[in-house]
């Protein structure tokens, strides 16, 4: 208190009775991965998909990280932080030189994997024409070229037997291996035309398992991601490219969403993104997720199938995991909705199509088990058409009931820090109260509480009932909130009645 000795004017600064709390970010996407540059293990805030090029490079053929970082923020995500994980790829280690032969019925859809057998740089081509005349149908005309060396294949179809593309190259050709595809098409013949082999020089070399769960101690993997405040969403997309490549099992996907689930959880601010591994059926799908994992999270979800997406790097179309798309249509519900509105029937950008049409009968079976489709609906665009996370819990199954807890505990744990070492007395009970109501007025005005009115969309509770004298001794001031949360509306119901001619329809 200040001493007054002399005649004057004193001015003094009081404090307000309640002070603001400021909502926290609710966007902020972590990706772990495979880039072509950049630091190693070391999280960096990127805010646009130039930034991302300027530090990572170019996206890596075979790996998803960066497409997906593209998605995200092709989707209205804003800013993210990017893990490079693995290490240099020794000569030994490199990716060899590959391409796909798409086929000639439907260019997005690749039927064989063509891999060069040498590890040197030189220029190896495919070109696939048509057969000789007088060549039986369906076959057709195989040249491979590497400086001033050829080699011919013909006539070869895509039969069984004799013949076959896969045994006839495979059998002789020095300078390439074919193998075959396991998308479902039964015209897998390739389409006429001449592609070269690529090769990634800088790729990074496929990580194991305990690369991308890192150790918080280290800072590496996503378990470094500890260390920053903020973060609401991680994904790693590149673990199915590692998965496909055959640096990791199917015991290693497992092990490594786990893993995420478990870092989620225990960070309590953030949710995994997972994707489910690629080319399954929805009856495979189903008994993956029930069967085979059998995750049961509130901080997790799940979204399937994959998407068709076209490749800038050559221009063709693949499938890619989804969850990078995904993470950018949160952050754009965000913006223009808010964190309290579930993020689904919203568009996808960004996207050709889906890798699997999936059917009403079908849907009914995945929803129930947390697995969110993505449907492609006519005249409306691809859209999210699920909002469950996957917890068997139902006061948690809906994933903007969990990021709008997540918002407002993380809001006002950094909004009342001011609290701690107060003297615990009912004035700061009753300048807390203040203060936190004022902050759930403004959730509840946005539409993020279910109520008429504030008394019946939340509650806060500082007073001697919940600080009794033995919580004070021991330091601690306790305040009970409790919210009423919107759910989402997921099944309309329009109930049609016939009526008797000649009687009024008008209830009063």
């Amino acid at each position: 208190m200040a001493s007054f000795a002399s005649p004057g004017v004193y001015i003094e600064e009081l404090e307000s009775a309640a002070r603001p709390i400021e909502g926290v970010g609710t966007a902020v996407a972590a990706f772990v991965g495979l880039t072509a540059d950049g630091p190693m293990n070391e999280p960096v805030l990127v805010t646009n998909w130039s930034s991302y090029v300027s530090t990572f490079g170019e996206p890596v053929p075979g790996t998803y990280l960066g497409h997906s970082v593209y998605g995200y923020f092709l989707n209205g995500g804003g800013k993210a932080y990017v893990v490079r994980v693995g290490g240099p790829a020794s000569n030994e280690a490199r990716a060899k030189a590959r391409t796909e032969l798409t086929a000639a019925a439907d260019p997005a859809l690749a039927t064989y994997v063509v891999t060069a057998l040498s590890d040197d740089d030189g220029q190896i081509s495919v070109e696939i024409t048509d057969p000789p005349e007088g060549s039986p149908e369906e076959t057709f005309r195989i040249v491979v070229r590497s400086g001033d060396r050829e080699e011919e294949f013909s006539p070869v179809s895509t039969k069984r037997g004799r013949g076959n593309i896969v045994n006839t190259v495979n059998a002789t050709s020095t300078l390439i291996r074919v193998a075959e595809t396991k998308s479902e098409t039964v015209e897998r013949r390739p389409a006429n035309g001449t592609v070269s082999l690529v090769r990634s020089h800088s790729v990074s070399a496929a990580p194991r398992p305990a690369e991308y769960v890192g150790s918080t101690a280290d800072r590496t993997g996503f378990g470094g991601l500890e260390a920053i405040d903020g973060i609401t969403m991680v994904c790693v997309p590149d673990l199915m490219a590692a998965f496909q490549s055959g640096a990791i099992d199917a015991d290693g996907v497992q092990a490594v969403q786990t893993a995420m689930i478990a870092h989620c959880e225990l960070m309590g601010d953030r949710m995994a993104i997972l994707d489910p591994p690629p080319d399954l059926s929805t009856q495979q799908v189903l008994n993956w997720r029930v069967d085979t994992v059998g995750y049961d999270s509130k901080f997790a979800a799940l979204y399937y199938p994959w998407l068709k997406y076209l490749d800038p790097l050559d221009g063709k179309a693949k499938m890619i995991p989804p969850s990078g798309f995904m993470a950018g249509v949160w952050a754009r519900n965000d913006a223009t909705r808010g964190v309290h509105k579930a993020p689904a029937n919203e568009i996808v950008r960004g996207v050709l199509g889906v890798a699997n049409a999936i059917t009403r009968g079908e849907h009914d079976l995945l929803n129930p088990v947390g697995i969110n489709c993505v449907r492609p609906f006519a005249g409306r665009g691809t859209r999210i058409w699920g909002a469950r996370t996957l917890s068997s819990d139902p006061a948690w199954r809906y994933i903007n009931v969990r990021r709008l807890y997540n918002y407002v505990e993380s809001s006002l744990q950094n909004g009342t820090q001011w609290v701690v070492f107060e003297p615990n007395s009912k004035d700061l009970w009753e300048r807390l109260n203040r203060t936190i109501r004022s902050f759930l007025f403004q959730v509840w005005a946005s539409g993020g509480l279910f109520g008429d009115t504030v008394d019946q969309a939340f509650y806060v509770k500082c007073d001697d009932e919940t600080n009794p004298s033995e919580s004070i001794e021991a330091g601690q001031l306790i305040c009970e909130i409790g919210m009423a949360v919107v759910k989402p509306a997921e099944f309309v119901v329009f109930r049609l009645a016939q009526l008797p001619s000649g009687i009024s329809a008008i209830s009063e």
